[in-house]
């Protein structure tokens, strides 16, 4: 269960915790820094009276520091001749959340990550969980070997 980032606590299932963490990315995605994640954050509160709990935002700001190292893994795996301008803003939001799960939260096993990219994919995207799951499934076997 994650808590709500407000003083009126409130639980929600890691599913709905990354759900947020996914709109929260998807809406940096089109910001190219000209909006601070904060900035982002207070928009989506004021214009759709979302309220992100602690795990989006821990997220979304993981993601906001490490975007350099996160968007190099997701280059390189992609296949010759295919650059991270390619990938529709769904998919690229979806694997940056799998990718900051899978690189820095020990705790959520590989495949636990991959799967809800999957469904996220799968729910916000237009069949592009197969692209998703290879990518992560790459990833994945890559990040166990070092």
């Amino acid at each position: 269960m994650c808590k709500n980032t407000n003083s009126n606590s409130y639980n929600i299932t890691r599913r709905s915790a990354r759900e947020q963490a996914f709109i929260l990315l998807f809406e940096m995605s089109f910001s190219d820094s000209e909006f601070s994640l904060e900035q982002i954050k207070e928009n989506a509160m004021d214009s759709r009276d979302v309220v992100f709990c602690e795990y989006a935002v821990k997220v979304a700001q993981g993601f906001d520091k490490n975007k350099t190292e996160i968007d190099e893994i997701i280059s390189t795996h992609l296949k010759k001749g295919w650059k991270i301008s390619r990938i529709s803003r769904v998919s690229l939001a979806v694997l940056r959340l799998a990718i900051y799960e899978m690189k820095y939260e020990e705790k959520i096993p590989h495949g636990v990550s991959i799967n809800e990219a999957v469904e996220l994919s799968k729910k916000f995207s237009i069949d592009e969980s197969g692209f998703v799951n290879g990518i992560l499934g790459a990833v994945s076997r890559d990040l166990e070997k070092s």
